[in-house]
């Protein structure tokens, strides 16, 4: 039988202050909700997406995952009912858009001791630094009974260090008859979804928890608190990228996308920012206060210090790209430098080519993007504007200070400039 995952993403987030639902908050180049959507996916077959009304950007980040709408805000138990649908016969999971950080490893977790037979509801647990106003959980010992609210317990309720994380599984049938029997009896008159602990303790069925790591439980409802779960993920994506074998000068100021990719004995050096879509081969070196997007590095290619690659930029095996020099949609083929100051947009460089300092490709002429093709073993001296569409040929020298126009053939040198005129000085 499939298991179910229901990710629970209509809250508004009105505490973020922010035109954007909650759930599309960034983290590590991710909207939250797709770091959830990853993690559900791993581990169950089937995974839906709640969202609240007038949400088509949270619907989108879904696909092609089923979505369902909570027309009406009346409570988290009310938000999984409506997935009710597609609960299936296996078991089903509820997991919190604003609690995006779960891992893979915490929901199979949870699946396992819902399978060991021993309990037949299963919370997710963290022991916070501070448990402030997290609900408490009161144990026997072995097993839960009953969440406690922090503005309900008592005194020595209230020094519980195990708090409820929100996220819990159980046997499909059993969840729908739990969820049926929530009761809106609240100052809110909402139906929440802890209420059906009380539910499962009442048919005497054992209810347990499994304690995850609070870096993987914080919630997000808050600026403040999206950048504490920045902070957290940052911390768990750079010791995955030093596990598989990149080495890091300074890691605490790396920061990383989510899909970032490291190859064996990559170096990076302090203040290098990886936004999404980054992959970076073996033995490569991105150095100080790099910024890369959308990209590839290949092989033993060096970047940096102070490079930007922008989405579509191809930096070629053993390549060089030097400080301050921008490429975007343009590759440098292998082993080709532009060591300096340089701005390649758009453009083709074939292997071994020299990129002298200063050298722009003059792209865009007002009304669309051309593109600039340079052969291989090229030589392109220092001030050059290579004005697009324009080609160069292999083994073609560009003369220092050139505005190419037009074509150059291969092996040709090439002069486009002002003749340097030198008139004696006129005595008074």
């Amino acid at each position: 039988m499939e298991n179910t995952a229901i990710l629970l993403a209509a809250g508004q987030g009105t505490r973020m202050n922010s035109s954007l639902p909650k759930a599309a908050q960034p983290l590590a180049g991710w909207p939250m909700l797709r770091h959830l959507l990853a993690a559900a996916t791993a581990s169950f077959a089937r995974v839906v997406v709640v969202v609240g009304p007038d949400m088509p950007q949270l619907a989108g980040l879904a696909v092609p995952h089923p979505v369902v709408v909570q027309a009406q805000r009346r409570g988290t138990a009310h938000a999984a009912r409506q997935a009710e649908p597609y609960f299936g016969e296996g078991l089903v999971a509820v997991f919190y858009a604003d609690n995006p950080l779960v891992s893979p490893q915490t929901m199979q977790a949870l699946l396992a001791r819902v399978q060991a037979g021993d309990a037949g509801l299963v919370l997710l647990a963290m022991r916070p630094p501070e448990p402030g106003g997290y609900g408490r959980l009161v144990t026997d010992g072995a097993y839960v009974e009953k969440i406690v609210e922090f503005a309900d317990a008592s005194a020595q309720e209230r020094q519980i260090g195990l708090c409820n994380a929100g996220g819990m599984v159980a046997r499909a049938p059993d969840m729908r008859r739990w969820l049926a029997g929530v009761q809106a009896a609240n100052a809110l008159g909402e139906y929440y979804l802890t209420d059906i602990v009380a539910l499962a303790r009442a048919e005497n069925v054992p209810v347990a928890a499994v304690e995850a790591p609070f870096a993987e439980c914080m919630g997000v409802n808050s600026r403040a608190e999206l950048a504490a779960a920045e902070a957290a993920l940052q911390a768990r994506l750079r010791a995955r990228a030093m596990a598989a074998g990149a080495a890091m000068q300074a890691p605490e100021t790396v920061f990383f996308a989510a899909d970032t990719e490291l190859g064996m004995d990559v170096s990076v050096g302090p203040y290098v920012v990886f936004g999404p879509g980054v992959r970076v081969e073996q033995g490569a070196r991105i150095q100080a206060f790099s910024h890369l997007e959308g990209c590839v590095v290949r092989a033993g290619a060096i970047v940096g210090p102070y490079a930007r690659l922008r989405p579509g930029a191809d930096v070629g095996e053993g390549a060089h790209v030097g400080n301050f020099v921008e490429m975007k949609e343009a590759s440098l083929g292998a082993g080709a430098k532009a060591n300096h100051l340089s701005y390649l947009g758009d453009a083709e460089i074939g292997a071994g080519t020299n990129i002298g300092a200063g050298t722009i490709t003059c792209n865009y002429d007002g009304r669309k993007k051309n593109r600039t093709k340079i052969g291989s073993r090229a030589f392109v001296g220092s001030n050059t504007a290579l004005v697009a569409p324009v080609s160069i040929g292999d083994e073609a020298v560009i003369a220092a200070g050139s505005t190419i126009t037009r074509d150059v053939a291969p092996g040709e040198l090439a002069i486009g400039r002002a003749r340097q005129v030198a008139k004696p000085r006129r005595e008074k």
